[in-house]
């Protein structure tokens, strides 16, 4: 991949097809549930019926990242710390402040 196309970051990570397509599903059904979200603002529904779905996509979003994050562990970070680099623990660390906040 060429360095402007790249996100935020220069380390990649190679996820077996079922990973990615189990993380794309979620993707694709969380995009769905803001999409719906939108309607409801559009079409002016109750102000908690909207909360209420908000919540969903948390939810939604938490257990995306807690799939993710557990991959991630298992993979990254034990090759990592295997291959003598511990800044990935910090990399952790800071990963999960982000995530609690």
């Amino acid at each position: 991949m060429e360095q402007e196309k790249r996100c935020c970051c220069h380390k990649t990570t190679q996820r077996s097809q079922e990973e990615t397509r189990k993380l794309v599903n979620r993707l694709n059904r969380i995009e769905g549930q803001i999409r719906g979200i939108r309607v409801m603002v559009e079409s002016e529904a109750y102000c908690n019926d909207i909360l209420t779905q908000s919540a969903a996509v948390s939810a939604a979003m938490n257990a995306f990242n807690r799939e993710l994050l557990a991959a991630h562990i298992r993979s990254c970070v034990v090759r990592d710390i295997r291959a003598g680099d511990d800044a990935v623990v910090d990399e952790l660390v800071n990963t999960l402040q982000k995530l609690m906040k």
